[in-house]
């Protein structure tokens, strides 16, 4: 029965503190999440984890790759049919070349974890094919190179060069995004190998913990398919050939934020009613627009999806 269905949310924020990659609003993003699903969406605090790399987390709520996948996957492994699955995630993502040689162009995502240890579309597809039927998986990324995060998800509003020419953005912000070329250098100053094969380096310096797109054969990831029309329900925070802002308006006592996380609260904010994942992206694109943001958040989910209440909203909501 609906009111005894679970609301789990996992909450994500690296700001990568003290390093050449370091930002400043993910860790306020997944706050303000928390906030808002806990007084709108009716989650109950104890059912949602929050991983940050503020300095006074322990190591067991860090961002790493393991604790955020294990997060997840205990996330899936509890849910019931009916229970809505949340999964937040502000901090830097990255494109990385492609396995497969037929495709010698073609580029895979993925979210960097504060360790390094990356997670690929790969790694999200898996969990949303392990959901149990009837519950849902709803996975907002504000990183760089979002779009597609959920590997083969269809795309319901996608690639678009439209923007607001008239509109002066006047703050200054950073890109949540981490060149290729880099994580490549880190890794290779932790593994010591010599080889420009990202999957090489993760294997040798976690293991277990890689993700499933290094650890798997080719042959077994051309037969990784979606099972069917699923729960997976992604709003990304850009195209796939985007980067997403990390704003830091420089104002006395302003706070940093995700310009997508932002979007998102403010929408929230100003529709209490029920609101469409659909329309939760088309709004976001109209604020950013509006704010001189030349990113374009999209939408990946089934067709049936695309029109369902974002994060099952009940009508008798306040």
């Amino acid at each position: 029965m609906e009111g005894q269905n679970k609301r789990v949310a996992v909450l994500v924020g690296c700001n990568y503190p003290k390093t050449a990659n370091e930002l400043h609003g993910c860790i306020n993003d997944v706050l303000a999440m928390k906030d808002m699903l806990v007084k709108r969406f009716e989650f109950d605090p104890s059912n949602i984890k929050v991983l940050t790399d503020a300095p006074e987390s322990p190591s067991s709520a860090m961002p790493t790759g393991a604790n955020i996948k294990q997060a997840l996957a205990r996330m899936v492994d509890l849910a019931e049919p009916g229970d809505v699955l949340y999964f937040h995630y502000s901090g830097h993502g990255t494109r990385i070349p492609s396995t497969k040689h037929v495709i010698p162009f073609h580029q895979e995502e993925a979210i960097v974890p504060c360790d390094f240890n990356l997670i690929t579309d790969l790694d999200f597809r898996q969990l949303v094919n392990r959901l149990p039927k009837g519950a849902s998986l709803t996975i907002v990324s504000d990183s760089c190179h979002s779009g597609g995060l959920i590997d083969k998800e269809k795309e319901q509003i996608g690639p678009s060069s439209m923007f607001n020419k008239n509109a002066t953005l006047k703050l200054s912000y950073s890109s949540k995004t981490i060149p290729f070329e880099s994580i490549l250098q880190h890794l290779s100053s932790l593994t010591k190998i010599n080889t420009t094969d990202i999957g090489t380096h993760l294997l040798e310096f976690f293991g277990s913990e890689a993700s499933l797109r290094f650890r798997l054969p080719l042959l077994d990831l051309d037969s990784f398919q979606p099972l069917r029309p699923d729960e997976g329900i992604l709003l990304s925070g850009c195209q796939a050939d985007e980067t997403s802002a990390d704003m830091n308006p420089n104002v006395g006592g302003g706070k940093a934020y995700g310009a997508f996380s932002n979007a998102i609260q403010i929408v929230l904010k100003e529709n209490p009613g029920q609101l469409s994942n659909k329309e939760v992206v088309i709004m976001t694109r109209k604020i950013l627009q509006e704010q001189g943001i030349q990113q374009h958040p999209c939408l990946y989910c089934s067709d049936e999806n695309a029109n369902a209440t974002f994060l099952w909203q009940r009508k008798n909501t306040n």
